[in-house]
């Protein structure tokens, strides 16, 4: 995902808002020593699998829908999972492409079991529609036919997603530049290496050009750790829990700079190591640690990417 990493190192270079800050790189590389701390891809237990194309179908519709729980307190990624997991359980069906052009809104709240209007609900399911009539459109309806097209390219596989459905085309214009950031096309490539362990549908031979998913707990972990640090005004807003507008400046650098901290991160512990550190593995160990932070404070958007 050179499109990303070389946006995103731009915006880093420009950034008034959000420094990345190479000494405090440094100390987290120091801290973890010998190797980034092993984080299972479904260690807490809530997704779908059974090894097949199902599980694929599972894991593109959980990635279309994975974004701004942050406007309902009790919302989190751990219901969309699970709530998708146990829909899927029992309805085989639940997924199949011509159903997913027909879910309402309220179909969706029943899907998930969750009491009350989703934040963004109407972007929700006009997403799943997307999903399903692009699916049965040009890939006979199953996204583990995508995954095939694909070469066992994770870099072909983002490329194909956003080219196909453009609910995935994450990209913004930073002072003129177009900046490509892709969290959730690239967090299909990466779902699919996690689940299948690197095997079968999850077998591609480029993962390491998959970067970091910028979305609003990975900044703010890094923040915490003294890789980033804000402006005096930026951090205001976050702690007053004010909205950042998407779009804007903060905003963009917020989520560019983080994938360009952790590039410099991975770069750093290759070459510490002498071995390929994967960015995949760094997210969902930044994940995790923010995940299981909850005095955590982190930027507050609303936006279908993250």
């Amino acid at each position: 995902m050179e499109e990303v990493r070389a946006s995103s190192a731009w915006v880093a270079s420009r950034a008034s808002h959000v420094l990345v800050d190479s000494s405090g790189i440094e100390r987290v590389v120091e801290t973890i020593g010998g190797s980034i701390p092993k984080v299972e891809w479904d260690f807490e237990g809530i997704h779908y699998f059974d090894g097949g194309p199902l599980t694929v179908q599972y894991l593109f519709v959980l990635d279309a829908l994975n974004f701004c729980f942050w406007p309902d307190k009790d919302l989190s990624y751990d219901h969309l999972a699970l709530g998708l997991k146990e829909a899927l359980e029992k309805d085989k069906s639940a997924f199949d492409a011509d159903r997913l052009q027909k879910y309402t809104g309220p179909q969706l709240r029943e899907l998930l079991k969750w009491p009350r209007p989703l934040p963004l609900e109407d972007e929700r399911f006009r997403l799943l529609h997307e999903v399903g009539y692009e699916l049965e459109r040009s890939f006979n309806g199953k996204a583990s036919n995508l995954v095939k097209s694909c070469g066992k390219s994770a870099g072909k596989l983002v490329a194909l997603v956003t080219r196909h459905f453009p609910g995935f085309r994450d990209h913004s214009v930073y002072k003129g530049h177009q900046v490509f950031l892709y969290k959730r096309a690239q967090i299909f490539a990466a779902d699919l290496w996690g689940a299948f362990k690197g095997q079968g549908y999850g077998e591609f031979h480029d993962i390491g050009s998959i970067t970091i998913f910028a979305d609003y707990i990975v900044p703010a972990v890094l923040r915490q750790l003294g890789v980033l640090k804000y402006s005096s005004a930026l951090m205001s807003t976050i702690e007053a829990n004010n909205e950042v507008v998407s779009g804007t400046e903060e905003e963009i650098e917020l989520r560019a700079c983080s994938i360009y901290a952790v590039e410099k991160m991975r770069e750093l512990m290759s070459k510490k190591l002498g071995k390929q550190v994967l960015s995949v593995e760094l997210d969902l160990w930044l994940w995790s640690c923010g995940v299981q932070s909850p005095s955590l404070r982190h930027h507050r958007t609303l936006s279908i990417y993250y």
